[in-house]
Protein backbone atom coordinates (compact mmCIF):
# COMPACT_ATOMS: atom_id res chain seq x y z
CA UNK A 1 0.00 0.00 0.00
CA UNK A 2 1.52 3.19 -0.97
CA UNK A 3 2.01 5.65 1.55
CA UNK A 4 0.04 8.82 1.95
CA UNK A 5 1.72 12.24 0.42
CA UNK A 6 3.12 13.92 3.45
CA UNK A 7 1.49 17.41 3.94
CA UNK A 8 2.56 20.63 5.83
CA UNK A 9 -0.61 22.07 8.49
CA UNK A 10 -1.80 25.44 8.01
CA UNK A 11 -0.16 26.04 11.63
CA UNK A 12 3.23 24.90 10.53
CA UNK A 13 3.25 27.70 7.24
CA UNK A 14 2.36 30.09 9.81
CA UNK A 15 5.16 29.64 12.09
CA UNK A 16 7.92 29.00 9.24
CA UNK A 17 6.64 32.49 7.93
CA UNK A 18 7.07 33.78 11.52
CA UNK A 19 10.86 32.83 11.63
CA UNK A 20 11.09 34.09 7.85
CA UNK A 21 11.65 30.47 7.14
CA UNK A 22 8.65 30.77 4.53
CA UNK A 23 10.86 29.67 1.15
CA UNK A 24 11.76 26.40 3.15
CA UNK A 25 7.85 25.60 1.86
CA UNK A 26 8.78 25.03 -1.52
CA UNK A 27 10.96 22.26 -0.88
CA UNK A 28 9.01 20.72 2.47
CA UNK A 29 6.88 18.18 0.99
CA UNK A 30 9.80 16.70 -0.92
CA UNK A 31 11.96 16.85 1.66
CA UNK A 32 9.45 15.19 3.96
CA UNK A 33 9.03 12.43 1.18
CA UNK A 34 12.50 11.91 1.00
CA UNK A 35 13.11 11.78 4.60
CA UNK A 36 10.21 8.91 5.02
CA UNK A 37 11.84 6.88 2.49
CA UNK A 38 15.33 6.93 3.02
CA UNK A 39 14.04 6.49 6.69
CA UNK A 40 16.10 9.66 8.00
CA UNK A 41 16.49 10.62 11.79
CA UNK A 42 15.26 14.20 13.06
CA UNK A 43 18.75 15.26 13.23
CA UNK A 44 19.21 14.22 9.33
CA UNK A 45 15.86 15.39 7.99
CA UNK A 46 16.47 19.06 9.88
CA UNK A 47 20.43 18.85 8.08
CA UNK A 48 18.73 18.30 4.54
CA UNK A 49 15.84 21.60 5.66
CA UNK A 50 18.65 23.94 6.53
CA UNK A 51 21.16 22.78 4.25
CA UNK A 52 18.33 24.16 1.28
CA UNK A 53 17.97 27.41 3.35
CA UNK A 54 21.70 28.09 3.64
CA UNK A 55 22.15 27.18 -0.17
CA UNK A 56 19.27 29.40 -0.80
CA UNK A 57 19.96 32.83 1.06
CA UNK A 58 23.77 32.17 -0.15
CA UNK A 59 22.38 32.48 -3.85
CA UNK A 60 20.35 35.28 -2.87
CA UNK A 61 23.10 37.13 -1.18
CA UNK A 62 25.97 36.55 -4.00
CA UNK A 63 23.29 37.40 -6.87
CA UNK A 64 22.55 40.92 -4.61
CA UNK A 65 26.35 41.56 -4.54
CA UNK A 66 26.83 40.91 -7.92
CA UNK A 67 24.00 43.12 -9.28
CA UNK A 68 25.54 45.69 -6.88
CA UNK A 69 28.87 45.49 -8.41
CA UNK A 70 27.44 45.58 -11.85
CA UNK A 71 28.63 42.35 -13.18
CA UNK A 72 26.95 40.82 -16.08
CA UNK A 73 24.49 37.90 -14.46
CA UNK A 74 25.51 35.71 -17.78
CA UNK A 75 29.02 35.89 -17.06
CA UNK A 76 30.06 33.01 -14.96
CA UNK A 77 32.52 30.81 -15.10
CA UNK A 78 29.98 27.63 -15.46
CA UNK A 79 28.75 29.39 -18.77
CA UNK A 80 32.62 29.91 -19.97
CA UNK A 81 32.32 27.71 -23.40
CA UNK A 82 35.30 25.59 -23.25
CA UNK A 83 35.17 24.67 -26.70
CA UNK A 84 35.81 28.68 -28.25
CA UNK A 85 39.11 28.69 -30.07
CA UNK A 86 41.12 30.72 -27.43
CA UNK A 87 44.16 29.59 -25.89
CA UNK A 88 45.51 30.56 -22.97
CA UNK A 89 47.71 29.57 -19.64
CA UNK A 90 45.06 27.42 -17.82
CA UNK A 91 46.93 27.50 -14.51
CA UNK A 92 47.08 30.92 -14.35
CA UNK A 93 43.52 30.65 -14.60
CA UNK A 94 43.23 28.67 -11.85
CA UNK A 95 44.89 30.26 -9.78
CA UNK A 96 43.05 33.92 -10.96
CA UNK A 97 40.17 31.96 -9.53
CA UNK A 98 41.22 30.69 -6.26
CA UNK A 99 41.09 34.11 -5.68
CA UNK A 100 44.43 34.01 -3.51
CA UNK A 101 45.39 37.06 -5.30
CA UNK A 102 42.83 38.95 -3.85
CA UNK A 103 43.69 37.59 -0.24
CA UNK A 104 46.91 38.97 -0.88
CA UNK A 105 46.22 42.49 -2.29
CA UNK A 106 47.91 41.45 -5.71
CA UNK A 107 46.55 42.34 -9.29
CA UNK A 108 45.57 40.43 -12.49
CA UNK A 109 45.93 41.29 -16.11
CA UNK A 110 43.91 39.88 -18.60
CA UNK A 111 45.37 40.78 -21.96
CA UNK A 112 44.19 39.88 -25.69
CA UNK A 113 43.03 41.15 -28.71
CA UNK A 114 39.27 42.17 -29.22
CA UNK A 115 36.54 40.09 -28.50
CA UNK A 116 38.45 36.80 -27.00
CA UNK A 117 36.84 36.91 -23.87
CA UNK A 118 38.53 39.14 -21.59
CA UNK A 119 36.02 40.84 -19.77
CA UNK A 120 33.50 37.52 -19.55
CA UNK A 121 36.71 35.89 -17.69
CA UNK A 122 37.27 39.40 -15.65
CA UNK A 123 33.04 39.05 -14.71
CA UNK A 124 33.34 35.37 -13.88
CA UNK A 125 36.33 35.89 -11.21
CA UNK A 126 33.55 38.85 -10.21
CA UNK A 127 30.71 36.55 -9.14
CA UNK A 128 32.78 34.02 -7.36
CA UNK A 129 34.36 36.95 -5.43
CA UNK A 130 30.53 37.84 -4.68
CA UNK A 131 30.02 34.39 -3.66
CA UNK A 132 32.54 34.43 -1.12
CA UNK A 133 31.22 37.68 0.53
CA UNK A 134 33.94 39.82 -1.09
CA UNK A 135 33.61 43.37 -1.57
CA UNK A 136 33.01 43.64 -5.87
CA UNK A 137 33.26 46.71 -8.06
CA UNK A 138 33.22 46.26 -12.11
CA UNK A 139 33.23 49.34 -14.21
CA UNK A 140 34.37 49.84 -17.52
CA UNK A 141 37.53 52.01 -17.42
CA UNK A 142 36.47 55.12 -19.81
CA UNK A 143 33.08 55.36 -17.76
CA UNK A 144 34.80 55.63 -14.69
CA UNK A 145 37.16 58.48 -15.53
CA UNK A 146 33.76 60.28 -17.22
CA UNK A 147 32.07 59.51 -13.72
CA UNK A 148 34.76 60.57 -11.46
CA UNK A 149 34.98 63.58 -13.79
CA UNK A 150 31.04 64.59 -13.13
CA UNK A 151 31.68 63.75 -9.04
CA UNK A 152 34.08 66.86 -9.21
CA UNK A 153 31.20 69.08 -10.30
CA UNK A 154 28.52 67.93 -7.23
CA UNK A 155 31.51 67.58 -4.35
CA UNK A 156 30.96 63.54 -4.49
CA UNK A 157 34.56 62.94 -5.49
CA UNK A 158 36.21 62.45 -2.04
CA UNK A 159 33.03 59.95 -1.50
CA UNK A 160 33.77 58.17 -4.61
CA UNK A 161 37.32 57.64 -4.68
CA UNK A 162 36.86 56.68 -1.02
CA UNK A 163 34.68 53.54 -2.05
CA UNK A 164 36.58 52.77 -5.08
CA UNK A 165 39.88 52.43 -2.92
CA UNK A 166 37.75 50.50 -0.43
CA UNK A 167 36.48 47.92 -2.10
CA UNK A 168 38.15 44.52 -2.22
CA UNK A 169 38.28 43.49 -5.86
CA UNK A 170 38.03 46.34 -8.47
CA UNK A 171 37.63 45.27 -11.90
CA UNK A 172 38.35 47.87 -14.87
CA UNK A 173 37.91 46.95 -17.79
CA UNK A 174 39.11 48.14 -21.53
CA UNK A 175 41.87 50.12 -19.64
CA UNK A 176 43.89 52.28 -21.34
CA UNK A 177 41.68 52.04 -25.04
CA UNK A 178 41.62 55.39 -25.32
CA UNK A 179 43.69 58.33 -24.13
CA UNK A 180 43.88 59.41 -20.62
CA UNK A 181 44.08 63.29 -19.91
CA UNK A 182 45.75 65.00 -17.00
CA UNK A 183 42.75 64.48 -15.08
CA UNK A 184 42.28 61.09 -15.35
CA UNK A 185 46.23 60.40 -15.43
CA UNK A 186 46.05 61.34 -12.15
CA UNK A 187 43.08 59.81 -10.91
CA UNK A 188 44.41 56.11 -12.25
CA UNK A 189 47.61 56.84 -10.02
CA UNK A 190 45.49 57.97 -6.97
CA UNK A 191 43.41 54.87 -7.25
CA UNK A 192 46.68 52.63 -7.42
CA UNK A 193 48.78 54.09 -5.16
CA UNK A 194 45.88 53.87 -2.83
CA UNK A 195 45.64 50.20 -3.39
CA UNK A 196 49.07 48.95 -3.82
CA UNK A 197 49.45 45.60 -1.47
CA UNK A 198 46.03 46.14 0.52
CA UNK A 199 43.50 45.44 -2.13
CA UNK A 200 43.37 43.90 -5.42
CA UNK A 201 42.75 45.02 -9.11
CA UNK A 202 41.87 43.10 -12.23
CA UNK A 203 42.37 44.94 -15.34
CA UNK A 204 41.30 44.07 -18.75
CA UNK A 205 43.24 45.06 -21.78
CA UNK A 206 43.68 45.23 -26.01
CA UNK A 207 46.80 46.84 -25.10
CA UNK A 208 50.25 45.40 -23.70
CA UNK A 209 51.54 47.20 -20.30
CA UNK A 210 54.01 48.71 -22.34
CA UNK A 211 51.96 50.52 -24.63
CA UNK A 212 50.11 52.54 -21.31
CA UNK A 213 52.29 55.06 -21.41
CA UNK A 214 51.80 56.34 -24.28
CA UNK A 215 48.22 57.08 -23.82
CA UNK A 216 48.55 58.48 -20.14
CA UNK A 217 49.15 62.16 -20.37
CA UNK A 218 51.41 62.42 -17.11
CA UNK A 219 54.87 60.46 -17.75
CA UNK A 220 55.90 60.17 -14.15
CA UNK A 221 52.68 59.72 -12.70
CA UNK A 222 51.98 57.28 -15.23
CA UNK A 223 55.38 55.27 -14.89
CA UNK A 224 54.60 55.24 -11.10
CA UNK A 225 50.70 53.77 -11.82
CA UNK A 226 52.26 51.49 -14.22
CA UNK A 227 54.87 49.90 -12.36
CA UNK A 228 52.94 49.23 -9.08
CA UNK A 229 50.36 47.67 -11.11
CA UNK A 230 52.77 45.44 -12.83
CA UNK A 231 54.59 44.34 -9.33
CA UNK A 232 53.78 41.02 -8.53
CA UNK A 233 51.09 40.80 -11.04
CA UNK A 234 49.26 37.91 -12.38
CA UNK A 235 49.07 38.14 -16.37
CA UNK A 236 46.57 35.67 -18.15
CA UNK A 237 47.32 36.38 -21.97
CA UNK A 238 44.33 34.91 -24.51
CA UNK A 239 44.34 34.50 -27.95
CA UNK A 240 42.59 33.16 -30.79
CA UNK A 241 39.72 33.83 -32.36
CA UNK A 242 36.78 36.29 -31.28
CA UNK A 243 34.78 34.74 -28.50
CA UNK A 244 31.37 36.90 -29.39
CA UNK A 245 30.90 35.14 -32.90
CA UNK A 246 29.78 32.08 -30.61
CA UNK A 247 26.70 34.82 -29.42
CA UNK A 248 25.77 35.02 -33.29
CA UNK A 249 21.74 34.24 -33.85
CA UNK A 250 21.88 30.91 -35.83
CA UNK A 251 19.48 31.21 -39.01
CA UNK A 252 17.03 28.07 -39.00
CA UNK A 253 15.06 26.53 -41.52
CA UNK A 254 13.52 29.20 -44.41
CA UNK A 255 14.57 32.41 -42.03
CA UNK A 256 16.61 33.65 -44.57
CA UNK A 257 14.10 33.63 -47.11
CA UNK A 258 12.27 37.12 -47.74
CA UNK A 259 8.85 37.49 -45.26
CA UNK A 260 6.49 36.62 -48.12
CA UNK A 261 8.50 33.52 -49.15
CA UNK A 262 8.13 32.54 -45.32
CA UNK A 263 4.04 33.03 -45.28
CA UNK A 264 3.96 30.96 -48.73
CA UNK A 265 5.66 28.18 -47.34
CA UNK A 266 3.73 28.03 -43.76
CA UNK A 267 -0.02 28.18 -45.47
Amino acid sequence: MTAPSPTVSPELKVLMRRLRLGRLLDTLPERLALARSHELSHVEFLEQLFSDEVQRRDADSAGLRARVAHLDPHMYLEAWDETAAVSYDRSVLSELVSLRFVDQGRNALILGPVGVGKTFLATALGHIACRRRISVHFERADRLHRRLRAARLDASYDAEMRKLIGVELLILDDFALQALDPTETADLYELVVERHHSAATVLTSNRDPVEWLAVMADPLLAQSAVDRLKSAVWELVIEGESYRGREKPVIGPGEDEPPSTQRRRST
